[in-house]
């Protein structure tokens, strides 16, 4: 962020543990309209991080947007630039491709400094400092004005703000632990009986009240408020109290000595497990024998020590880079006998949010052996004891469907003896130790995967159609398996029957695009990514019918002039619509935009944009 004017304060500040605020000299900003609200919550909430413009249009009006959504994303935006300006800051909201990112260098947000605070106190109680660390904990506590993020409209933001509600609730009940432990137990009553009398059903706080009613000498009145728990347990949700409560009434009951003085309890001692979480491997698995091989030259670089051997896979939709990765991973699993793991982040799912890394680790410790109720609660304790737990075992990791770096760097071990396997469309900012950029399938292959689904004798019957089949798909896997399940479960199809169908361009994608195997909706994935100027440039590009395009083709589109044009066609490129196809003399690129891309490029300007035509149509007689 650029330095302030000398009249502005010497940190710009947020604060969303209560009402969401912004302060700056002394005085506090007014916030313009509820969407802005929404989307600096969820800037402050990712501080640092790419938050997508999709997932600002999501959380702005949920499943049901206007037509006009992105664009309204962009205003609320300029408008809290404006407001920051205004204060002497220029540079708090980037545009980071494929969003916006808010960023915290000379900002003070008090969601951050509750997480360091926390942070501190617990690394001063496991060095035995116990004053120190209720220090930090209610210094932390105190930074809260209420419910998180209040007066935010959205659904989105709510969630988000429940999981900070619960994380503060574990803090707090964390705090009162500390303070029994410094046998502070006579003042503690009042505070334990609210605090059990406004959250009825969490059990550590009940126990919690317990203990500091037993060491008062109200040893009957103790075993009441275990009684009134488990009535509410078993009338509200069916169950009987866990092993916190029981333990706690037991050890009452029979007046254990421990209780005179509070023991941090002793961890269970965890089952050694072997994880086994591969998905099963493709059917009918075809080529790819140079990917294979160099995704082999992975295992030969482990070691006690040294940094994680990483294979990333990236490609188009479709290409097949998950089905490369598993494949790979179930031939290479006997190099990983303590287990393999795998998750999918989900990073351009058009039906399910992305998936947390907390959760995902979560998934990872369970599967590792660590029962869920000793799974911490915070990502960075997650984060340590999955590097405790995988540190110098072979544990093969793979990571499939990844959007960014930031989604998966928590998931990645400190352990040189394991391997980890990313796959994503483009992932330029994660590194590589093996790095392969799946193709569409040629010719031979292409066929060679057709003839295994609708079997050797219809393949036989009619060569050529086979091969144009294998072409009208563009080589993409999923294509390939999309129209050739639907011929196989048509015995009375031939394959010219098929064949006529996708030599219609407009009928194309619905031909293929069913069931897991809709193609048009994960390329809509993709396409709803793209930024306003690219989302332009492919749609006119679909509709000059070219296959081979240039730069300077897209700078007469769009009226724009060559660096530009050349920035939208990489950005095209590495989202997996565009194909280098070679480069010219001059040392220009020529791209390739795939027949189905170019038909999905042709809907959406149907859709969206009908006067794109006039505008390619004279391009294409240019070029024509």
């Amino acid at each position: 962020m650029s330095e302030p004017s000398e009249t502005a304060p010497s940190s710009l500040g947020f604060r969303y543990l209560g009402p969401l605020e912004v302060q700056a000299g002394g005085r506090r900003l007014r916030i313009g309209s509820p969407r802005q609200r929404v989307v600096l919550a969820m800037l402050l909430l990712s501080s640092d991080c790419v938050v997508s413009v999709d997932g600002l249009v999501d959380a702005i009006w949920g499943g049901s947007p206007p037509a006009t959504g992105r664009t309204q994303v962009a205003i609320c935006i300029a408008a809290l630039r404006k407001l920051f300006a205004a204060a002497g800051y220029h540079d708090v909201i980037t545009t980071v491709s494929p969003g916006y990112k808010l960023v915290s260098d000379g900002c003070r947000i008090d969601g951050e400094q509750f997480s360091r605070l926390v942070d501190e106190g617990q690394a001063a109680l496991q060095q035995g400092r116990t004053t120190e660390a209720s220090a930090k904990l209610d210094e932390a506590l105190k930074l809260w004005g209420g419910p998180a993020l209040a007066g935010v409209p959205s659904a989105v933001v709510e969630g988000k703000a429940i999981r900070l509600e619960e994380t503060r609730l574990a803090v707090y009940e964390e705090s009162l632990a500390l303070k029994l432990e410094l046998r502070q137990h006579t003042d503690l009553v009042p505070e334990l009986a609210a605090l059990v009398r406004e959250h009825p059903l969490r059990e550590r706080a009940r126990a919690l009240l317990m203990l500091a009613q037993y060491r008062g000498g109200r040893r009957s009145e103790a075993l009441e408020i275990f009684n009134d728990g488990r009535r509410r347990l078993v009338d509200d949700l069916g169950l009987e109290p866990g092993p916190i409560l029981r333990d706690m009434q037991a050890a009452i009951y029979r007046d254990d000595p421990k209780l005179a003085s509070v023991r941090k309890p002793v961890p269970s001692v965890w089952t050694r497990v072997v994880p086994a979480q591969l998905p099963p491997s493709a059917p009918l698995f075809t080529g790819r024998q140079a990917e294979l091989t160099a995704l082999d030259a992975l295992l030969g670089q482990r070691a006690r020590g040294g940094p994680v051997p990483v294979g990333v896979l990236t490609g188009q939709v479709g290409v097949g880079k998950t089905a490369l990765a598993v494949h790979w991973a179930h031939g290479a699993a006997d190099h990983f006998p303590d287990g393999q793991l795998f998750a999918d982040l989900r990073g351009w799912d058009p039906d399910q949010p992305a998936s947390e890394a907390a959760a995902v680790l979560s998934g990872f410790l369970h599967a590792l052996g660590v029962p869920h109720a000793e799974i911490p609660a915070r990502l960075e304790e997650r984060t340590s004891l999955y590097n405790s737990l995988v540190d110098g075992r072979k544990v093969l990791i793979v990571i499939d469907n990844v959007r960014d770096a930031a989604q998966a760097r928590p998931l990645l071990p400190g352990s040189g003896t394991c391997c980890v396997l990313l796959t994503g469309r483009t992932l330029p900012d994660s590194h590589g130790s093996v790095r392969l950029h799946l193709r569409p399938f040629r010719t031979a292959e292409s066929s060679a995967l057709l003839r295994g689904i609708i079997g050797e004798e219809r393949a036989r019957e009619d060569p050529d159609s086979l091969e144009r089949l294998g072409e009208l798909c563009d080589g993409m896997p999923l294509a390939l398996w999309s129209a050739a399940l639907r011929l196989a479960a048509r015995t009375h199809w031939s394959l010219k029957d098929l064949l006529s169908r996708l030599e219609d361009p407009d009928r194309r994608l619905t031909e293929i695009s069913h069931g897991i195997w809709d193609v048009r909706a994960r390329i809509g994935a993709s396409y709803r990514d793209l930024s306003p100027r690219a989302a332009l440039a492919l749609r006119r590009l679909g509709l000059l019918g070219i296959r081979d395009v240039t730069p300077w083709m897209t700078a007469t589109l769009l009226d724009c002039g060559p660096a530009e044009a050349e920035d939208l066609m990489e950005h095209l490129h590495e989202t997996g619509f565009l194909e280098v196809a070679a480069r010219e003399q001059d040392g220009r690129r020529r791209y390739r935009l795939p027949s189905l891309f170019a038909q999905y490029a042709r809907e959406r300007s149907r859709s969206e944009a009908p006067a794109d035509a006039a505008d390619s149509m004279a391009v294409r007689a240019q070029y024509a």
